[in-house]
């Protein structure tokens, strides 16, 4: 079952591999620090637009520039849209075309089933992550050696890691709860894009920073964690992903499922 899955998912996880490392490559040559002035002019002129996408402060460093402009938003809602597709793929489609009854009546047992589609959906956020880690830290060191500080870098990737598990284990977490393929991919699915778009409307003024409060979001700061600050937070998102997974295995292991 975990081989077939992989092999079925693996298509899936190599596009995302190339739009990310597209990106990447884009933004980390995109540094230099005499832009920085440019960069904040443009910011003065629409203020509102940078604050929603995580881009309010550029940074000196190329550390501080990644986890504004690549960290901030786009290595948050791209992965979302992964997390998205594997959980339809790995739990929901099975009940939609019939196929839960033959997996139901093979040999496996149920929690053993349940655990092999959740390790193939971390295993492909940790990939996704691991590989942005490593090819910034390359590109980096290539283009501007020694500018990178690898230590800061990896706890932004840390954190990015730590949220997108904890999407990944709300969707999977709603995918196991639900018969309907609506509700199971929806409901936490939408719950993960209404909890990114308060994080963005937080941004936007003073008036609307209250939203803070009612998204896991606000755990992560990727140019906090860049100045290599306020680490404690990425705990509750760990901790978060972990009781979400397991909520949804003792889920689909005890209710009944239609066939």
């Amino acid at each position: 079952m975990l081989k077939k899955e992989l092999r079925a998912n693996g298509l899936l996880a190599v596009i995302f591999l190339g739009v990310v490392t597209l990106y990447g490559s884009m933004i980390t040559n995109m540094f230099d620090p005499k832009l920085g002035d440019s960069l904040n002019a443009m910011m003065e002129t629409m203020p509102e637009l940078f604050a929603a996408f995580g881009m309010s402060n550029p940074g000196a460093s190329l550390t501080q520039f990644l986890a504004n402009y690549l960290y901030g938003f786009l290595l948050i809602a791209l992965p979302l849209v992964m997390i998205l597709l594997l959980v339809q793929r790995l739990l929901i489609r099975y009940t939609d075309r019939g196929a839960m009854a033959w997996l139901l009546a093979s040999p496996t047992p149920r929690w053993k089933l349940v655990l092999t589609q959740a390790f193939v959906l971390v295993a492909a956020v940790v990939l996704l992550v691991g590989y942005m880690t490593g090819l910034c830290s390359v590109l980096a060191e290539v283009l501007f050696p020694g500018e990178l500080e690898l230590d800061r870098f990896a706890l932004v990737n840390l954190g990015d890691l730590g949220l997108l598990l904890f999407f990944a284990g709300l969707c999977f977490c709603s995918a196991c709860l639900f018969q309907s393929s609506g509700p199971a991919l929806w409901v936490g699915g939408g719950l993960s894009v209404a909890f990114l778009l308060l994080d963005m409307l937080a941004g936007v003024g003073e008036q609307a920073e209250f939203l803070r409060w009612f998204t896991p979001v606000t755990l992560y700061d990727p140019v906090v964690l860049a100045n290599g600050e306020n680490v404690l937070p990425l705990v509750g998102l760990y901790l978060g992903a972990v009781v979400l997974f397991a909520a949804g295995m003792v889920v689909f292991t005890r209710r009944d499922i239609c066939v």
